[in-house]
């Protein structure tokens, strides 16, 4: 059985060297670069209905044209 996640859940994670705070919340899910103030937020309801995926898929075709 799962745990139900009524507060936030802070982790460290380590990328490409750098350190970053990750905030699994009911809310959704932040993470934010180590000793910084603003980072990237995505409400459950973008994960869930795709908008988040729509979006990226979006991100990599304008970055595809904009090498061309």
């Amino acid at each position: 059985m799962a745990t139900k996640l009524d507060r936030a859940l802070k982790r460290e994670l380590e990328h490409d060297g750098r350190l970053y705070t990750v905030t699994i919340s009911p809310e959704g899910i932040r993470v934010v670069e180590k000793g910084k103030r603003k980072g990237h937020e995505l409400p459950w309801s973008a994960i869930i209905s795709g908008d988040a995926a729509l979006t990226q898929d979006l991100k990599i075709s304008l970055d595809a044209l904009a090498l061309e």
